[in-house]
């Protein structure tokens, strides 16, 4: 069901070398690009009506209009399970504590007497958040995605989510109840790019600023978004390339392989193209594994369509090394979306990794309790990119601003020294904006 790689070996290789090794899809970015690009023109050219159109071509609905009225929001929230209500605000409420303690000041930093910077945090004005609704619901994306914008001041907020056929063309009723939980009353019944469940969703732009809907495929469709992303990044901010989810385990004797087995399955069950991944020096627990994996897998729901594709792929596998020193070269050479260790002294040797969207520490930390209702955000990055780039935070909605304040004597006492650079650079302009402000004469230096 899973396969093995092993590197208890020879010693492990550095950098290209190791990370070539390891588990991962093959995707073809510039196959995924030319899918992309004539929908994304389409939609440009013709806005909202292109958008329904493919509406209608590729989720089997056609919608009157775009945006979902206000008392559809109301109804759904009023409809709403309790116990799924209870439950969203528990996990808006720990996601507010921990994005709320994300929020920075102003601070000015005094360089010379009579010169300051100032860096400047400021919100931006607008975001479009999307939500997939292919085959799973994620409500959850709803309050991961809105809750650090909120935190961070966005005061326009845009949700985004496919229609639903069996729901008249609006999203699923239960994303809609998440929204209207939030106070978000800005939502729109438009797909994009079919997502990966990688990070289930992230910043996006709404049909406003003309997203681009689903296109057709199977591995394609995993990754359009990112493409999509890719063609729009020259005239909207983005968050990220979204890919598939993964999970890695780094994992010695004493962890628990119906825990690890679990685990593995609780990210398989996204997509078949999600990977699952068990770094382990021990032969004993991948063997463990293995047989937990038949057992459990056997007993849970979507196995045909997502969990044994998923686990059987080449994304997937169990990873044997010598001793945690190489399995920490491993996870790091891996850089996963979630990385679980479970080792003796977790807390330990989760300090010592590097590169990881977030780190689940121990036998009660699973990254199902990151997905809903650690306070933690679920939108992290995939493919490798941990290793340069972070999760979702309220620092994604913000952007810093220096402001430079100085006085004549504090430019004089420096002037020299632009002068000097930029006569380095070969950019005497640059010099001469300095000069000019004492009379084209370079002060002297005290």
């Amino acid at each position: 069901m899973i396969s093995r790689i092993d590197l208890r070996g020879d010693a492990l290789p550095e950098g290209t070398a190791l990370r070539d090794l390891l588990p991962r899809a093959e995707f073809d970015v510039e196959a995924a690009l030319e899918k992309v690009r004539p929908i994304c023109e389409d939609v440009r050219h013709h806005g909202a009506a292109a958008v329904i159109d493919y509406g209608e071509k590729f989720d089997g609905v056609r919608v009157p209009g775009l945006r979902v009225p206000a008392e559809e929001l109301t109804r759904a929230l009023d409809e709403l399970d309790p116990a799924v209500r209870a439950a969203l605000e528990e996990s808006i409420r720990r996601a507010r504590l921990v994005h709320r303690e994300q929020r920075r000041t102003t601070h000015t930093t005094q360089v010379v007497p009579g010169g300051t910077v100032t860096e400047k945090w400021i919100p931006v004005e607008r975001v479009g958040l999307y939500v997939p609704g292919g085959r799973s619901v994620y409500p959850s994306s709803v309050v991961m995605n809105v809750v650090p914008a909120q935190e961070a001041g966005v005061e326009g907020i845009a949700v985004s989510s496919p229609p639903q056929k069996e729901f008249g063309g609006l999203p699923h009723p239960t994303i809609l109840a998440a929204c209207a939980l939030l106070g978000v009353d800005e939502v729109y019944a438009a797909a994009a790019p079919r997502p990966s469940p990688c990070s289930r969703t992230a910043p996006s732009p709404p049909p406003t600023s003309q997203a681009a809907p689903r296109q057709p495929g199977h591995r394609p469709r995993q990754h359009l978004r990112g493409r999509r992303q890719r063609l729009l990044k020259g005239r909207i901010g983005i968050d990220a390339e979204a890919g598939p989810t993964e999970i890695a385990i780094l994992a010695d004797s004493t962890a628990d392989a119906v825990h690890v087995a679990a685990d593995l399955i609780s990210q398989a069950e996204h997509d078949p193209m999600a990977a699952s991944v068990l770094v382990t020096d021990s032969e004993e627990l991948a063997a463990a594994t293995e047989a937990e994996l038949k057992t459990q897998v056997a007993a849970s729901k979507h196995v045909d369509d997502r969990i044994v594709p998923a686990l059987a792929g080449e994304q997937s596998a169990i990873v044997l090394v010598r001793d945690l020193a190489d399995g920490l070269k491993v996870v790091d050479a891996y850089g996963a979306e979630h990385l679980e260790i479970q080792t003796a002294d977790a807390a330990a040797v989760a300090d010592r990794v590097r590169n990881a969207g977030a780190i689940f520490i121990g036998p009660w930390a699973p990254v199902s309790l990151g997905d809903y209702c650690a306070g933690s955000n679920h939108v992290l990055p995939t493919g490798g990119c941990a290793c340069h780039s972070s999760g979702l935070s309220v620092q994604s909605f913000l952007r810093g601003v220096h402001i430079v304040d100085y006085t004549r004597d504090a430019l004089a006492e420096v002037a020299h020294h632009v002068v000097t650079l930029a006569e380095a650079e070969d950019l005497p302009a640059h010099g001469a904006a300095v000069k000019a402000r004492f009379g084209w004469k370079v002060p002297e230096s005290k």
